[in-house]
């Protein structure tokens, strides 16, 4: 199994917890700006890096990847088991990617970055009550929501973000996320010298 992944990317990053929390022996490469390798072109028909190749499948949307790793190595689970659960963790996600790293991107090109920046605060301080009931993002188990969250709560202090006091929680619950031996291991080089300094 190969993943091409970006060494900064909160998404590629994600997938990259995944691996780690289900002890999948993978071969990463790491791709850096554009030196792309040719092979990448031919299997990710949209340019993008983050690509899975498992024998003869390539994967290249972060979410089917994620997914993909929880069915084909069902442990530890990711996903809740029953139907209603697995269709509000997929909601969930869905939500965290469009709003939230998209907001991450304009962090990341600047122009715009001011008010992403505070985009971003007020989203993840009024999703603090989602941690106060349960250890993990609205549930008791942890699961791909906390695989989505951890890579943002991650940059934040890179993205020059601090959170309010009322958001205290949340910052209990990324201690919780990184403190995972799973999460240490997903980390390039590049994200463990975000927080170096």
């Amino acid at each position: 199994m190969v993943l091409y992944s970006d060494s900064a990317s909160p998404l590629d990053h994600a997938v990259r917890i995944v691996l780690a929390e289900k002890d999948i022996s993978v071969d990463i490469r790491y791709v850096e700006g554009d030196e792309r390798p040719e092979e990448l072109a031919e299997l990710n028909p949209y340019g993008r890096v983050l690509t899975l190749v498992d024998r003869e499948l390539v994967l290249y949307q972060a979410q089917i990847i994620m997914e993909y790793l929880d069915e084909r190595f069902p442990h530890p689970p990711l996903m809740p088991v029953d139907p209603v659960s697995r269709a509000n963790n997929r909601q969930v996600r869905y939500r965290i990617v469009r709003d939230l790293f998209s907001l991450c991107d304009e962090i990341g090109k600047g122009g715009a970055a001011a008010a992403a920046r505070k985009t971003l605060r007020d989203h993840l301080t009024a999703l603090a009550p989602a941690v106060t009931q349960t250890p993990w993002f609205m549930s008791e188990e942890y699961s791909l929501v906390d695989c989505c969250m951890a890579p943002l709560l991650w940059r934040l202090d890179h993205y020059g973000i601090k959170l309010p006091t009322s958001a205290r929680v949340m910052q209990k619950y990324a201690e919780r996320l990184f403190m995972r031996p799973a999460f240490r291991a997903s980390l390039s080089q590049q994200e463990r010298e975000l927080r170096a300094a």
